[in-house]
């Protein structure tokens, strides 16, 4: 197959979970991007049972995930992976029905409470609001990481044709309008698949991020101080805050530090001391990866 080959199939029949959708009006196409995801997906497609238009985005699993996603009653495309963001990118410019798009993973879950919410204010928006940041509840096992998780907000709604991703690690998406925030919360559970699967996951993402520190790095991008404080762009924010923190040595014990005692990280038990080590232990893979690419690159 073609690197750039899309697979598309319509539904074949409809969510047998459709009746819990009669008390929410079909305003949001929902969008779930996947790779080998049959654990997973099931619990992520009931939560998104209310939506009348469903996409499932496969980076061609070689499990059940394509097969779940259709029994389903959901879209599916496939499109052999070649980046994340070019694949986000790729799965935004679906056929989709409605006008707004949540965007999730397989390893997320959608509350009713927050779909009535997410539908007020799509009733409310006027035609400048392009976007909404939504609160996400990251979980270690069933400990919601309430005081450990770094970043809780997230742009997740956004207009059809308003959005697209850049950056190819920790990818951002860019928003052409104005975003607004939102009240109430969906839930995240990275450890679902064991820690082993999680370990190498950050693996991947930790060479990733040491090659994007050196290119950023060895050009012509400035990170500001300014716009790392004060920037009313959310993701300007946070890009800028990660590319200065980048540059402070002993990265992973401050994280570490700033996790457990500044964040209070102690207060979720177990599950908080847990989730700031093994964030701590991504960082350094970064450090690591990132000194051992300088040193082969310098003659």
């Amino acid at each position: 197959m073609d690197r750039h080959t899309l697979v598309s199939t319509v539904p074949t029949d409809h969510r047998s979970s459709q009746s819990v959708s009669n008390a929410v009006p079909a305003m949001i196409s929902v969008l779930i991007l996947t790779k080998n995801e049959e654990q997973d997906l099931p619990g992520c497609l009931k939560s998104v049972s209310w939506s009348d238009d469903v996409h499932v985005f496969d980076s061609c699993s070689n499990d059940r995930t394509v097969d779940i996603a259709q029994q389903a009653g959901a879209h599916v495309t496939i499109r052999p992976f070649d980046g994340y963001a070019s694949q986000r990118n790729a799965a935004l410019g679906a056929a989709f029905t409605n006008d707004w798009i949540l965007i999730l993973d397989a390893d997320e879950r959608v509350p009713l409470e927050l779909v009535t919410e997410l539908t007020k204010r799509i009733q409310q928006a006027g035609p400048e609001v392009s976007g909404f940041r939504i609160r996400r509840r990251d979980y270690f096992n069933n400990t919601w990481l309430k005081h450990s998780q770094m970043t809780p907000f997230y742009v997740r709604l956004v207009r059809k044709g308003k959005a697209h991703y850049h950056r190819e690690i920790n990818e951002v998406l860019q928003v052409d309008g104005t975003i607004q925030d939102v009240d109430g919360y969906f839930e995240h559970y990275p450890f679902s698949k064991g820690l082993s699967h999680w370990l190498s996951k950050h693996n991947v993402y930790s060479t990733l991020e040491a090659k994007r520190w050196i290119e950023e790095n060895s050009g012509t991008i400035e990170f500001s101080l300014k716009k790392a404080l004060f920037s009313k762009d959310f993701g300007e924010k946070r890009y800028h805050q990660k590319g200065l923190f980048y540059k402070i040595p002993g990265r992973p014990v401050i994280k570490w530090l700033y996790m457990v005692i500044w964040r209070r990280s102690f207060l979720d038990g177990y599950a908080g001391i847990t989730n700031a080590t093994l964030q701590a232990i991504y960082e350094y893979f970064i450090v690591i990866k990132t000194k051992e690419m300088l040193t082969k690159r310098t003659p």
